[in-house]
């Protein structure tokens, strides 16, 4: 127990940014005030990207997906669909690969702009998530890699992002080793986490979004 103790502590200290006052104040209004500017910019955008989804494949518009967020709760975050077969988990591997033949035409110019992830806005303005933090995995891989990682559930103890310092340092999980470095990034976010490093985080997600590196 003490050296799992020890363990905790040398990658989360029990004083950081997330538990004081000040931060988490600061960091809520400029949720709220980029999640509504985000939805203001995204609803003439919405009949366009729409359409464009529509004409590419067939499916809905928008793929719900259930998330693990803040201390381990489920919710509901929307994305643009930009792959096939989402639909079915039968058809559809856990994880996204590299190359992934299920990514339309559309959703590959959605991914490498990060449009796909707008409708996240949402979860911002209600609070299931931010608009930087640890990237919210889907509850089934949430489950595997917590069984299977030590110390994976301390990513849940400040709310999931919509931008994060393991997206942009790496990428998508397509492993329980890439989950495992993608951790050692989240833990390094959590306990580093400051106003200036995440407007770096999302200055480093706007210029991969304009140079379409999003992934």
């Amino acid at each position: 127990l003490a050296m799992a103790s020890a363990g905790f502590l040398s990658v989360l200290p029990l004083e950081h940014a997330s538990t004081g006052v000040i931060f988490p104040f600061f960091k809520r209004l400029v949720d709220i005030l980029l999640s509504v500017s985000g939805l203001i910019c995204l609803i003439p955008l919405l009949p366009l990207i729409a359409v464009a989804i529509k004409i590419d494949s067939r499916g809905a518009v928008f793929y719900p997906q259930k998330r693990t967020g803040r201390g381990g709760r489920t919710f509901v975050a929307y994305k643009f669909r930009s792959m096939t077969n989402q639909s079915d988990p039968d058809i559809s591997p856990l994880w996204t690969e590299k190359n992934d033949s299920r990514i339309t035409r559309v959703g590959k110019l959605l991914r490498s702009t990060h449009v796909d992830e707008f409708p996240q806005f949402w979860n911002i303005l209600k609070g299931d998530m931010s608009a930087v933090g640890p990237r919210p995995e889907r509850s089934e891989l949430a489950e595997k890699f917590d069984s299977e990682i030590p110390f994976y559930r301390l990513r849940h103890s400040v709310r999931p992002g919509m931008a994060g310092w393991a997206l942009i340092k790496q990428g998508n999980t397509s492993s329980v080793e890439d989950a495992l470095k993608k951790l050692e990034y989240d833990l390094y976010y959590i306990k580093h986490q400051s106003m200036w490093l995440d407007i770096t985080i999302l200055l480093k997600t706007f210029v991969d979004a304009v140079a379409f590196r999003g992934r």
